[in-house]
């Protein structure tokens, strides 16, 4: 059983933004959609650490996530948060995507 590292520091890149998002605009539906979307990247995260097959909490964050965060980036052109956390959902929905395409290993 290993742990997925890069999982746990995407929750974590996630769960950040909310709070920085917050302290920074006060703003409360940031803090609200990073502590949520951080925790369900978190949980997948602790999902795949146990089951490397089971990624589909992660993917599904990851790819909501794309999706919000890259259709704000594409209207405002600002790299922060919007850009960072698009692209590195994007990374993860790679990773993922690719982990679902491994052949089984015999054991």
């Amino acid at each position: 059983m290993s742990t997925d590292w890069v999982g746990y520091g995407y929750a974590s890149l996630v769960a950040s933004g909310g709070i920085i998002g917050y302290v920074k605009a006060g703003s409360v539906p940031s803090l609200a959609a990073g502590l949520l979307f951080g925790s369900l990247a978190g949980f997948g995260a602790y999902q795949i650490s146990n089951d490397p097959k089971n990624v589909w909490v992660s993917l599904v964050t990851s790819g909501a996530l794309t999706g919000v965060m890259g259709k704000r980036f594409y209207g405002s052109r600002k790299f922060m948060p919007a850009g960072l956390v698009a692209g590195a959902s994007i990374l993860m929905v790679g990773k993922l995507g690719m982990a679902l395409l491994q052949k089984p290993q015999a054991s």
